[in-house]
């Protein structure tokens, strides 16, 4: 287990250093356009993804994680994957294109023809990239997924921004998107060479271990993303556009301060799902770990939206507040259950995780329906957050089932977080209610830094105190300190 350990702490440094640079990119990025588009842009273009999410997640055959659990993948398998990948991306992307033009009668957006003709082009393109990259992930190698990442998030970064300065146009989040997918295929033919050849071998070891992840993909598409074609259709493109932006902005700083571990997460699982002991202990040591930096990182966010969103984006976006507000306090919270998806799938227990998908579609379609009739777009924000916290518990006893931990030692094991996290939540928002309202950028940038360095202080200090006044136990406190250590024991010859 210590090599093991070693090699994810490893891979979590170049993954943190990786998402570090995407994580900016990707920020400032977001800024910029805001400042130059509209929401109705961000809407047109969320509508059309979404429906590209739809299609792509309804025909996706899951190989990568068919890979990674494979004894020992060789070459037949990396080609049938390419041509099963590529074959899929052709007929999607023509499938795609075809249904362009109605759908822009459906949603009664004629631009809407034009976006999903070209993102035909980028499924097209997704099915060409190298299934041998996964191998990357498979043995916790992840310098060169560094390099992919970055060069693709870079390029995709420069030409929306560039188009987005000088057109001012919509085209700009299209020609983004299609540019990354781009330098995504060539960038990982240069970083593992592999030469493909169409063969269809294999096609039933691939099914029979993806047939419930895709359901179950499936299910999940829908239930995460149904809402965004809802808004689209009955309140319009500028409300989508402020729904998208705001679930964006608001998943972003628990995605991104949690991405370097979880990344690593179901490699390092299925490397010992035969040893439920260790399994079970290597559960909670990483789930209360990404807890602790999820919860600051996605409540802190929340209760900083305000100034945030009128220094950042300006007052044209001012309706995205209350949407942060309420989804990255749930983003962050549902990080106490959401380790269980690679834990179910280190474990083969890819129906079960259907199952949950399922029930949760069942679940939140009506709330979400019923929210947006009775108050409309603040109604399905109120719905998400109640699903959102209804499926972390069905997380957490899912967990139960799997390791057989109970969900009172889960939240056992995160109660410093949670304890801490309150704490914090209280004192920023104590501050803020003294703080003038001000529409000064200058201002707006003093106030943001009270409030983030007194929330950063109120967070970590009780944490501290509250581990030193429980005996120092075993907990996120004490990985970090391991994480440090290698850290420090790496750069300290240097």
């Amino acid at each position: 287990m210590s090599s093991i350990t070693g090699r994810l702490v490893k891979g979590s440094m170049w993954l943190s250093l990786s998402r570090a640079i995407v994580n900016g990119l990707a920020t400032l990025s977001t800024f910029v356009l805001a400042w130059y588009l509209t929401p109705a842009d961000f809407g047109l273009v969320a509508l059309a993804t979404t429906m590209l999410l739809i299609v792509d997640t309804v025909t996706q055959i899951s190989l990568s994680e068919a890979l990674i659990r494979h004894k020992a993948p060789d070459e037949s398998h990396f080609s049938a994957a390419w041509t099963l990948n590529a074959s899929r991306g052709l007929l999607l992307g023509l499938l795609f294109a075809g249904f362009a033009y109605p759908a822009a009668l459906l949603f009664n957006e004629p631009r809407l023809t034009g976006v999903m003709l070209a993102l035909g082009a980028s499924i097209l393109l997704g099915g060409l990239i190298n299934p041998r990259r996964i191998m990357l992930q498979r043995d916790l190698i992840f310098w060169q997924e560094f390099v992919l990442s970055v060069s693709q998030k870079l390029t995709g970064f420069v030409a929306a921004v560039a188009i987005a300065m000088i057109y001012h146009s919509y085209w700009a989040l299209v020609i983004g998107t299609l540019v990354s997918q781009a330098t995504n295929v060539v960038v990982s033919y240069m970083v593992l060479p592999f030469r493909p050849r169409i063969t269809f071998q294999h096609m039933k070891e691939f099914f029979s271990f993806s047939a419930w992840l895709t359901a179950g993909q499936i299910v999940n598409t829908l239930n995460w993303r149904f809402d965004y074609l809802l808004v689209g259709k009955m309140l319009g493109g500028s409300a989508l556009g402020y729904y998208s932006l705001g679930s964006n902005l608001a998943m972003m700083p628990t995605r991104e301060a949690t991405m370097p571990l979880t990344q690593t997460i179901y490699p390092g699982f299925a490397s010992i799902r035969h040893d439920p002991a260790r399994l079970a202990a290597a559960y909670q040591r990483v789930q209360a770990l990404v807890a602790a930096i999820a919860l600051p990182a996605g409540i802190g966010v929340a209760v900083i939206a305000d100034p945030l969103v009128r220094l950042t984006l300006g007052e044209k976006w001012a309706p995205v507040i209350f949407i942060i507000q309420a989804l990255a306090s749930v983003f962050a919270l549902q990080t106490l259950g959401s380790l269980v998806q690679p834990l179910g799938m280190a474990k083969g227990e890819t129906r079960l995780l259907f199952i949950r998908d399922t029930q949760m579609l069942l679940v939140r379609v009506p709330v979400m329906v019923i929210g947006l009739i009775m108050a409309g777009l603040p109604g399905v924000i109120i719905g998400r957050v109640f699903t959102g916290l209804f499926s972390a518990l069905v997380n957490m006893i899912l967990v139960r089932r799997f390791i057989g931990v109970s969900v009172s030692k889960q939240l056992w094991a995160n109660v410093r977080a949670l304890a801490s996290i309150a704490l914090m939540a209280a004192g920023v928002a104590v501050a803020s209610h003294y703080l003038d309202y001000t529409t000064d950028k200058v201002e707006l940038a003093k106030q943001l830094a009270i409030l983030v360095s007194l929330g950063g202080f109120l967070y970590c200090a009780s944490t501290f105190l509250l581990w030193i006044l429980m005996g120092r136990p075993e907990g996120p406190e004490t990985e970090i300190q391991k994480i440090l250590g290698k850290i420090y024991s790496k750069v300290r010859p240097a």
